[in-house]
C-alpha cells in the first residue's frame, strides 16, 4: 500500500472530477440534510444526464416496435437499436455483431449459457468449475444444471487475502471439466483475477470459459478476442447505463450450435403448427419485443465512457481505493477483507464488536451510502469466517474529500456504537 495517494497517482490532479460530476444529477442532492456521498457503485452506478435524456428522448420522439414495421418510427427505432449492437461489438472488441446478444443483465446472460450450451455439453459425472469468490448469479445456474444432469460443481479455492489458488485451479482442470465460469473482478473483495491466464490454461485442455465481467467493463477496457473467452456477460446498470439491459458475448461457432433459450417472436424464421425454424444468430436468442429504450441508452453510456480518458479515470479510482485502504487500516479494530495486490476500486472491511448493518445505517445518517452484508457472495463470507462486510466501492466521479468523510464517519460510528 502506497503511503501517498497524491504521489502514487499524480493523474488525479489533472483529472477534472468536479467537471465530470456536473454530468450526474443524482450526486447533487442531500440525504438527511447532508451532501450525498455515493459509495455503492459496485451495486449500481449513477447515470449521466445524456443517458437519462436518451430514455426520455426515445419515448418522446421514437417509441415504436422494431424490425417489423415499415413506417417511419419503426424504421427510426430499429436503426437506433441496431446501431448499439455495433457499438457494443467495438466496445468489447468482438469479432462480429452476431456475437452480441442483448439480455436483461449478467444474471440472464449466465443463465442463458447454462440453459443452452450447458445442457448440450454436460452429462452425468461431468464437472463445471467456478471460483470461491463468485456472485450467486455465477453459482446457482450451475448448481441447477448439475442437479439436472447429475454433474459435479467444483470450486477453485482462494487465500485469506482473496486471491485464487492457481496451482489448485490447474489441478482441478480435468478430462471431465466441461466449462469454467469465473468472475473477472470480485464485487465483494475487489480482486481482479488473472482471467487471461485462466482461459489459456483451460483452452490447453479444450475447456471453454465464461467470464462474468459485470464489475470490470466500467473500470477497464475489455477485449474478448485478446482474452479469447468463449462467453462474457455484463450489465448496463453497473457501467452508467439503465437497469434491465445487459450483454452476452459468445463466440459465433458456439452460438450457432446452441439451441434457443426462449421461444416467441423475433427469434423465429418461420412458424407452422408442424414445424418452426429459427432465426439466425443473434436474433435466435432474443425472443419477443426487446428492451429497446434501455438498449439505446446503453449505447449512450458507452459513448460517455469512450469519450473519457479511461486511463486517468482508472488511476483516480485506484487512488481513492488505496487512500481509503491506507487510512481505514490505521483504525484500531478495523480489518480489511480482500487485500490482493491486484484490486479494483472496492474496499471491504469489518470492525471488531460491531455489526456491519449498524455501521452502514449510521453512515447513512451522515449521507454516506455504502453496502453492508454478504453482497450476494455468501460463500466468500463463509470462507472469511464473517457474516458480512461494510463495502465502499468507488467510481471516477467520487472524490478524496468524500473518502475523508467516510473515514471520519467510520471513526464516529466506532465511538458511538461500541
Amino acid at each position: 500500500m502506497k503511503s501517498s495517494h497524491a504521489s502514487a497517482f499524480p493523474a488525479h490532479h489533472t483529472f477534472d472530477v468536479a467537471e465530470l460530476r456536473k454530468d450526474f444529477p443524482v450526486l447533487h442532492q442531500k440525504a438527511y440534510g447532508k451532501p450525498l456521498v455515493y459509495f455503492d457503485n459496485a451495486a449500481t452506478s449513477q447515470k449521466p444526464s445524456s443517458v437519462i435524456h436518451a430514455l426520455s428522448e426515445y419515448y418522446s420522439t421514437t417509441n415504436a416496435n422494431i424490425h417489423r414495421g415499415v413506417h417511419y418510427l419503426s424504421q427510426k427505432a430499429s436503426q437506433a437499436f441496431d446501431d448499439v449492437r455495433a457499438k457494443v461489438q467495438q466496445f468489447i472488441h468482438a469479432g462480429s455483431e452476431k456475437e452480441i446478444i442483448f439480455v436483461r443483465g449478467t444474471t440472464e446472460g449466465i443463465n442463458l449459457v447454462a440453459a443452452t450450451f450447458g445442457r448440450m455439453s454436460v452429462s452425468a459425472g461431468d464437472e463445471i468449475l467456478v471460483s470461491a469468490m463468485e456472485h450467486h448469479s455465477n453459482i446457482v445456474p450451475w448448481q441447477l444444471l448439475c442437479e439436472e444432469k447429475k454433474a459435479v460443481l467444483k470450486v477453485i479455492p482462494m487465500s485469506d487475502e482473496g486471491v485464487l489458488d492457481m496451482e489448485a485451479y490447474i489441478s482441478l482442470l480435468s478430462s471431465r471439466t466441461r466449462l469454467v465460469s469465473v468472475v473477472h473482478t470480485s464485487n465483494s473483495l475487489g480482486t481482479i483475477n488473472p482471467v487471461k491466464d485462466m482461459i489459456r490454461l483451460a483452452h490447453q485442455k479444450g475447456i471453454p470459459v465464461l467470464v462474468d465481467a459485470a464489475q470490470a467493463v466500467v473500470h477497464e477496457p475489455i477485449d474478448v478476442q485478446d482474452l479469447d473467452c468463449d462467453f462474457l456477460a455484463f450489465s448496463g446498470h453497473k457501467m452508467l447505463g439503465p437497469t434491465g439491459v445487459g450483454v452476452l458475448y459468445g463466440k459465433l461457432d458456439h452460438l450457432e450450435k446452441m439451441p434457443p433459450y426462449q421461444g416467441g417472436g423475433e427469434m423465429i424464421h418461420s412458424v407452422s403448427f408442424a414445424k418452426t425454424t429459427f432465426n439466425e444468430v443473434p436474433y435466435k436468442f432474443e425472443a419477443g419485443t426487446p428492451n429497446i429504450a434501455d438498449v439505446i441508452a446503453l449505447g449512450v453510456a458507452i459513448d460517455y465512457l469512450q469519450s473519457m480518458d479511461r486511463s486517468a479515470a482508472l488511476n483516480h479510482e485506484l487512488g481513492l481505493m488505496e487512500y481509503a485502504s491506507l487510512e481505514l487500516s490505521k483504525i484500531n479494530g478495523l480489518r480489511l477483507i480482500g487485500t490482493s495486490t491486484n484490486k479494483s476500486a472496492v474496499v471491504s472491511f469489518v470492525i471488531d464488536g460491531l455489526n456491519a448493518l449498524d455501521v452502514g445505517m449510521y453512515l447513512d445518517t451522515l449521507g454516506i451510502a455504502v453496502r453492508t452484508g454478504h453482497h450476494c457472495t455468501e460463500p466468500v463470507m463463509q470462507r472469511m469466517g464473517i457474516p458480512g462486510t461494510i463495502r465502499a466501492s468507488f467510481m471516477f466521479y467520487n472524490t478524496y474529500q468524500e473518502v475523508e468523510q467516510l473515514i471520519t464517519g467510520v471513526k464516529k460510528a466506532i465511538e458511538l456504537l461500541k
